[in-house]
């Protein structure tokens, strides 16, 4: 009866809504992914993500115990281990999609720039939470910028991978405006990376990074990217409003739709489930966002809140970085769709985030014990 009751007690306490809304996206990721592999004949790709939402779900379990105020105090040692773990691909690395990103355990692929986010965001909440009173001063905002910009830098010299560096910038941004931090700074700052674009473009990116935004606009330039990104488009216009079907998709069943099951995952609910089966992805990655917003409002501490805004700026990222690059208004960055695209790391990852987000809701105080 123990366990039962522990059990009972918890999902009385636990955050159902982050939950169910979670495993909602993933029934659906598992239909799509079902649908775009299964020209493949092989029920490995189901297999792996219907185990990786199983260790998800026990991951959420387990993150939302932990008490994150606990983990303060550490904060710097775990910075330098992410720095270490970042680094780390560029010894032990596999090479897939173009970005050596992987490391590879056996049957076991891990993506440390995944894992890292969140080790990421729960650094960076502890560093402003040190700095708060002193924010919008030029050193604390020159040290933030350290710590930011030496993650970023280590994971693209180690592993080339761009989209992973531009989604930490992201969920940095969204963190440093809920922090407080002045408009001048941010103005300051969009002013600098618009005169870095000449270095940027010439010194930094390789030609194939080049090639992903300069395709966008002339299709000539890159056959191969131009027809990733036509295909897309190709297959989320032919689903219309209520789509082709399940497993009637074109572009899906023909092998035309690259990255089917992992990037373009959102072309293959277009085609297939048209118009509404888009919205239906849209309206539950943003109901998570909200909520997770919501959790952040109500967090007992700034060091919570500002994790769980790192975390809602995740996902928000990577939503519309995946669906824009799918109708080919962003480049191809390689960014998946939270709990829909196949990748046991991303899946695990996503789930541990909403697990750390419900940890904070059930920690926090009444309203009125907060007057």
């Amino acid at each position: 009866m123990q366990p039962f009751r522990a059990a009972w007690h918890y999902l009385k306490h636990t955050d159902l809504c982050l939950m169910l809304l979670a495993l909602v996206c993933s029934c659906y990721g598992l239909v799509l992914i079902s649908s775009a592999t299964h020209a493949y004949d092989t029920n490995k790709f189901l297999l792996v993500q219907g185990g990786a939402v199983l260790i998800g779900i026990a991951v959420f379990v387990l993150m939302s115990l932990v008490d994150l105020e606990t983990f303060i105090p550490y904060w710097k040692w775990v910075y330098v281990a992410n720095l270490i773990f970042q680094a780390s691909v560029a010894v032990i690395g596999s090479e897939q999609g173009g970005n050596r990103s992987w490391i590879v355990l056996g049957p076991i692929s891990l993506q440390p720039a995944e894992i890292g986010k969140i080790l990421f965001i729960c650094t960076f909440a502890a560093h402003l939470s040190q700095v708060r009173d002193g924010l919008n001063r030029m050193k604390t905002v020159m040290i933030l910028g350290v710590h930011l910009l030496l993650t970023m830098g280590i994971i693209v010299v180690a592993s080339g991978d761009m989209g992973s560096a531009l989604a930490y910038f992201a969920i940095c941004l969204v963190m440093l405006f809920a922090a407080g931090l002045s408009l001048k700074w941010f103005l300051g700052g969009a002013v600098f990376a618009i005169a870095s674009v000449p270095f940027l473009w010439n010194f930094l990116l390789k030609s194939y990074q080049k090639n992903r935004i300069l395709v966008l606009l002339d299709p000539s330039i890159d056959q191969d990217l131009a027809y990733q990104t036509t295909q897309g488009k190709i297959a989320i216009g032919a689903g219309k409003l209520f789509g082709a079907g399940y497993l009637q998709g074109n572009q899906t069943q023909y092998g035309m739709l690259p990255a089917k099951h992992t990037d373009f995952i959102f072309a293959v609910a277009g085609e297939e489930f048209g118009f509404i089966g888009c919205c239906i992805i849209l309206a539950l990655l943003a109901c998570i966002v909200l909520r997770l917003f919501y959790i952040a409002y109500q967090a007992d501490t700034r060091f919570s809140s500002s994790v769980v805004i790192g975390l809602a700026g995740m996902f928000l990222f990577q939503l519309f970085e995946n669906v824009f690059m799918c109708i080919g208004f962003l480049p191809i960055m390689g960014l998946t769709l939270p709990f829909f695209s196949y990748g046991g790391t991303s899946v695990v990852t996503m789930y541990a985030a909403i697990g750390i987000a419900a940890g904070v809701g059930m920690r926090e105080k009444p309203s009125w014990l907060k007057q």
